[in-house]
């Protein structure tokens, strides 16, 4: 016989995850507009990256207080999941931006100020 018991849910748990599931999605969606809406390549890798981020952690959260009042003991399974995208999301950010970077370079286009001082400050011979 299974441990997991299902059956409804305390109210106090229904609000805390419909609150958490929502935020999630909202997240999710304002990452997904910053894709779309934004102009520019190096505007617009920020948004998704920030929002899948956020808006994992919070369904985390949900299905974490989800599974733990369902199978009466703490339940931090999904807490893997996020950490994983967490540590993974930068760091394919910072591979998306060395290659734009590059490329932008390369072709002699537009590339952030920030990028453009930083490459200038290096070339500069030192005293």
């Amino acid at each position: 016989m299974s441990d997991f018991i299902v059956g409804p849910l305390p109210l106090w748990a229904e609000i805390i995850i419909a609150v958490f599931a929502v935020l999630g999605a909202a997240f999710a969606a304002v990452g997904s507009f910053g894709l779309v809406r934004l102009p520019t390549f190096f505007s617009r890798i920020h948004a998704p990256t920030l929002g899948a981020t956020a808006g994992v952690w919070c369904l985390t959260i949900a299905t974490i207080v989800y599974f733990s009042v369902q199978g009466f003991n703490l339940f931090l399974h999904a807490v893997l999941i996020t950490l994983f995208v967490a540590l993974t999301a930068p760091i394919t950010t910072i591979f998306l931006m060395r290659a734009t970077l590059f490329r932008e370079r390369q072709k002699g286009g537009a590339v952030p100020l920030a990028a453009t001082s930083a490459q200038t400050a290096q070339d500069s011979p030192q005293p």
